[in-house]
């Protein structure tokens, strides 16, 4: 009941959230809709249990194969350095043998990082505020 020269509200839709009216239900086909509700409810429990796991597993997968190709390069790195160093030192400079000093100067590129990562490891963390 409205009042006078007020517009009509709409009527609420009566329809069910599931969508099937009751003029719509096919009572001889529920198997096959009780098989597909459920097949659908399997699919996305299998999705956010499974499909996480599956996540997980290939971040562990790729993360070793990264750290593995890092330190594959890392030594390719280093011996190509040594290889280098020693075939371009000045021997004027450091004598003929100068082989210890390339290894002195590649294990000083590698001692200094490891040294800084220490450091700020063994940092106290701030207090909260």
């Amino acid at each position: 009941m409205a009042r006078r020269g007020a517009p009509e509200r709409p009527k609420p839709d009566a329809t069910p959230p599931s969508g099937y009216t009751a003029g719509k239900v096919n009572t001889t086909d529920w198997p096959v809709q009780a098989a597909d509700q459920i097949e659908r409810l399997v699919g996305v429990v299998r999705d956010n249990t499974t499909g996480k796991a599956i996540t997980a597993a290939r971040g562990l997968v790729f993360g070793a194969f990264a750290l593995l190709a890092g330190t594959v390069v890392a030594l390719f790195f280093a011996i190509a350095a040594v290889r280098f160093l020693v075939a371009y030192l000045p021997s004027d400079l450091v004598g003929e043998q100068h082989v210890w000093l390339a290894h002195a100067l590649v294990g000083l590129l590698f001692a200094l990082p490891g040294l800084w990562l220490l450091r700020r490891a063994r940092r106290p963390a701030p207090p909260l505020t």
